[in-house]
């Protein structure tokens, strides 16, 4: 139980005997002490002063004078500034905690809870590969699937992949016109970057296409349509749609290519799935749906036979659920998809890790859920995040302007090679433990960049950045705990020895403090969906173990018992830091 929790129901137990007062452990505010006042944790009066009629500082010194009264063991001082009791908790209670957590390789999980959510991430087109907009979307869906786990949570993670539709036509038109039967094992590449090259040259071609219609005077937007590529990458969708067995053949065989390559992708960035569900077998999924929501009124036909649903009431607008072809739209699928997976795994809570353009899409699939009484409509939630941009601007596929996934390690391993070398403290490594080094430093530099931004923040991603040594990064965070890790190997702490006697010296109580909200950090990311509290926290770890690291020496300290005291507070450092960076996906080295 952290501090936090056992000092609630003391301030509660408080507020009834001083005042008669029954309030709720909810109802208190209780904060981090800023660094500018005296104390550990700081309780917010403000939210008592109308209902007591007392002002803020009396209500301060009559609750510390009751807390530090009554539970001296606990709490040593206080102090009042304006409207906050800063609180002092005491050394024994920041020792008790060293001691009985320094070794604990489980601190931070909690029991089953019997609860399933469903995870869903990833979702890519198989008509290119993994780029860097699709990592940021593997690693928060991976960490938030990771932070649920470690929080009792039974998670299924599962990716829908789009395998059907104009797109995937546009690169199975370009191959059979340009490869000449090339494969990706005849040419070396990839299968998603072979199957990417053609969707890029359908873009290419389009445009030449359009370009000769409009000099013969055709408008922009017919010559969109009527340039003779696009015809045959319509007409090869209409032909997959009824089955034709050859344009069958050619789509699942350039899909087979593209999961080869995605699936070395996921294996290289640590990213894996319980379940995938494809598009070719769910779009038709939904249309019952229609039916049901005719039945109970909450869709409506229009003389042309396409049904809507009007949600103007809910401040959005009218949104088609089928088209008067009777064929089902992107929701409707969606519907279908939502109903199946609750089937199959009766899931609590189903997050959509989505970008943010899809907001509206997302609001309107709930609704519709709710408004057809279905039982798992209120657990649907869209984890929306915004999109990540290069320091040159938005990046475009068919313009070739993306930046590819594995494109983007392989450079960072390169940066991460030439920073190493730079360090000169790796003559020790044989070739294969460098090239296991740089890829962790790459992965983790390129995993915390994009993670330790809020998901709802739309980010520049500058690759050069995200490996430096003593900035807000993985690396840095990295190096730390294989420092901590070398001090280790020359001694252990003491397994058996008692708690250190003595006052605790300001870097420690600051480390320990720090290190004891772990588990409150966790339980946060995990309620907000939001890896980058843990990010930052095993920042400010890293970079707190820095500070009194160059302040006191671990293994020449001035007596055994300091030794041993700080000898626990870096093994607990070194586990805390390996717990919240696995929790982004994230490798430590043992040394660097």
């Amino acid at each position: 139980m952290g501090i936090v929790k056992q000092v609630k129901p003391l301030i509660v137990k408080a507020l009834k005997d001083l005042y008669g007062h029954d309030s709720q452990e909810a109802d208190l505010t209780i904060n981090i002490t800023k660094p500018e006042f005296e104390g550990d944790y700081t309780l917010v009066l403000f939210s008592f002063v109308k209902v007591l009629k007392k002002s803020p500082e009396q209500l301060g010194n009559e609750i510390g004078e009751y807390l530090v009264g009554r539970h001296g063991e606990l709490f040593t001082a206080f102090n009042v500034i304006k409207g906050f009791l800063n609180l002092t908790i005491a050394d024994a209670y920041w020792k008790g905690f060293l001691q009985s957590a320094f070794n604990d390789k489980n601190l931070g999980h909690k029991k089953p809870l019997e609860k399933t959510v469903i995870v869903e991430y990833s979702s890519p087109n198989t008509n290119k590969p993994l780029h860097l907009g699709h990592l940021r979307n593997n690693f928060l869906g991976w960490s938030v699937a990771q932070l649920l786990k470690t929080s009792g949570y039974d998670v299924v993670k599962t990716a829908i992949l789009n395998d059907r539709g104009i797109h995937i036509c546009k690169s199975m038109v370009a191959w059979q016109r340009f490869a000449n039967g090339a494969t990706p094992d005849s040419t070396g590449i990839k299968g998603d970057h072979f199957v990417g090259d053609y969707y890029v040259m359908f873009g290419t071609e389009h445009k030449k296409e359009m370009e000769k219609l409009i000099a013969d005077g055709m408008s922009k937007e017919d010559a969109e349509k009527n340039a003779p590529i696009m015809k045959a990458a319509q007409g090869m969708l209409l032909d997959w749609e009824k089955g034709d067995p050859e344009v069958r053949t050619l789509w699942q065989k350039m899909n087979s290519w593209v999961y080869e390559g995605f699936n070395e992708t996921y294996a290289k960035i640590g990213s894996d799935f319980d379940k995938n569900y494809f598009e070719s077998e769910t779009y038709l999924l939904g249309k019952e749906f229609v039916e049901e929501g005719l039945k109970k009124g909450v869709f409506y036909k229009k003389e042309d036979g396409s049904v809507w649903i009007d949600l103007t009431a809910e401040g959005l607008d009218e949104k088609l659920v089928l088209r008067k072809d009777g064929t089902s739209v992107y929701i409707t699928q969606d519907l279908g998809l939502a109903e199946e997976k609750f089937q199959e795994f009766h899931y609590d809570q189903s997050i959509y890790v989505i970008a943010d353009e899809q907001n509206y899409h997302m609001k309107v699939l709930k609704l519709i859920l709710q408004k057809l009484g279905k039982p798992y409509a209120d657990g649907i939630y869209h984890l929306s995040y915004g999109l990540v941009e290069l320091p040159s601007g938005r990046m475009k596929t068919r313009e070739g302007t993306v930046v590819d996934a594995d494109d983007l390690i392989e450079e960072l391993k390169k940066v991460a090679r030439e920073k190493t070398e730079e360090l000169g403290k790796v003559k020790d490594f044989n070739p294969g433990e460098l090239n296991e080094l740089y890829e962790t430093i790459a992965l983790g530099a390129l995993k915390f960049f994009l993670l330790r931004v809020d998901p709802k923040k739309k980010m520049v991603f500058n690759p050069e950045d995200s490996i430096d040594f003593h900035g807000f990064t993985g690396p840095f965070i990295q190096f730390i705990h294989a420092r901590i890790k070398s001090i280790l190997r020359k001694e252990s702490p003491d397994h058996i020895g008692g708690k250190a006697n003595g006052q605790l010296l300001p870097k420690e109580k600051e480390l320990i403090v720090l290190l004891e909200q772990y588990s409150t950090i966790i339980e946060q990311a995990c309620q907000d969906h939001n890896p980058s509290l843990v990010a930052i926290y095993a920042y400010d770890v890293a970079k707190t173990f820095s500070s009194f690291y160059t302040d006191h020496s671990v293994l020449n300290a001035e007596s055994e018992q300091k030794k041993q005291l700080r000898l626990q507070i870096s093994a607990l450092t070194g586990n805390v830091i390996a717990g919240s960076m696995s929790l982004l996906g994230i490798r430590v080295p043992e040394r660097m």
